[in-house]
């Protein structure tokens, strides 16, 4: 009797069904007689409500934002709403997440800084997600990288006017605060603690990659499904290009200004994030001074890489790894990355040769002559 009940009331919703379709058909029709069934597909991705008309050419909009040009360019559809809520997302983050130029009231890491030593500060979810992101990473790569490597950054003033080699005593004195394991999260309280007076988190090296994946949430929600997010070179594509094809996304070359390319990475709905000695840096005694500082010595990383760039799922991931490889060296960096699901990576070293994990050579093609592959 189940069988038969489940039967007929399966029928009764077929016939409903099909005359709700033909009344809209009629009220739809243009006067021409409708196809044949058989020319119908059978199934379509449900249209998102709301939808405008697709573009004809891609549309970009610009903006300055997390001390960098953020560029998104919407290939499939646009409105100006989709630009506003993703760059106001992004200055969302800015707020809360930055050290340099911040109001204390609105930097929630500010306020985590001044409360070193004192008492835990609760944090909204995505700053807390962040941080617990980055700790995940720290211990990943034994701490090369480290979100509470403030106080070095702070001391070293890179890429900015201030910038200059600092005095070995202190180096010596801030070294010892740079330790990820004093950094407390409560989950249930939503709290950071730094356990000692005079730490500093710097999300410098995980912030732009987790914007850059808020924002490819928030143009998906609005159904734009083929796009480039491009946080200062933290490039996240959106699907494919509208015609089906790949995108072809140029791999900063470490010794030229960026925008210029050593290669070429082909990739559908993957992000890419380059880590280099090109980025920000200064000069003294013939030297370069970059700003990728070693957790364990207090000055720039000298391990003969002078870029790193990491092909992943997750921009937030990327970012963060491309500084942790950098900082443990071709060998261990590689090992890091083939450890990981997912996640590729190209390294550069110093005499211009490049090596990569196997997903990598799949989607990698060089275009620089002066660079040379090798196993």
């Amino acid at each position: 009797m189940k069988k038969s009940y489940r039967f007929i009331t399966l029928l009764t919703l077929i016939i409903m069904l099909s005359l709700t379709a033909l009344t809209f058909t009629g009220c739809q029709s243009t006067g021409s007689e409708p196809g044949p069934a058989s020319e119908t597909p059978d199934a379509q991705e449900a249209p998102v409500p709301n939808q405008p008309t697709p573009l004809a050419e891609p549309v970009e909009q610009n903006d300055f934002i997390l001390g960098t040009i953020i560029s998104l360019k919407l290939f499939d559809f646009a409105q100006d709403a989709y630009f506003a809520d993703s760059f106001e997302a992004l200055r969302a983050i800015e707020r809360r997440m930055t050290i340099n130029d911040a109001d204390p009231a609105q930097s929630e890491v500010m306020q985590i800084n001044e409360n070193a030593g004192i008492q835990p500060v609760k944090v909204s979810e995505d700053t807390f997600e962040v941080i617990r992101n980055a700790l995940r990473y720290s211990e990943l790569s034994d701490g090369r990288f480290d979100p509470s490597v403030g106080v070095l950054v702070k001391l070293w003033n890179i890429g900015t006017d201030y910038a200059a080699i600092p005095p070995q005593s202190e180096i010596d004195a801030r070294l010892p605060l740079v330790d990820y394991t004093k950094i407390e999260l409560n989950e249930a309280e939503k709290t950071v603690f730094l356990k000692e007076k005079g730490m500093l988190i710097d999300l410098g090296g995980i912030a732009k990659g987790y914007g850059a994946d808020v924002v490819s949430g928030i143009l998906y929600d609005y159904g734009v499904r083929s796009a480039i997010v491009n946080l200062g070179g933290n490039v996240l594509v959106m699907g494919s290009k509208p015609d089906g094809s790949v995108w072809r996304i140029g791999v900063q070359n470490p010794f030229s200004e960026r925008g210029e390319y050593l290669g070429i990475a082909a990739i559908t709905d993957k992000t890419i994030v380059t880590s280099g000695i090109y980025e920000r840096y200064f000069e003294a005694d013939g030297k370069r001074y970059h700003h990728i500082l070693d957790t364990a010595g207090g000055y720039p990383v000298d391990n003969g890489l002078v870029g790193v760039s990491i092909i992943a799922d997750i921009s937030m991931d990327a970012d963060a790894l491309s500084t942790a490889v950098f900082s443990l060296g071709p060998e261990k960096g590689m090992a890091l990355v083939e450890s990981l699901d997912g996640v590729d990576a190209i390294f550069v070293m110093e005499d211009k040769t490049v090596t990569m994990t196997e997903g990598a050579k799949a989607v990698f093609t060089l275009t620089d002559n002066t660079f040379t592959i090798v196993d």
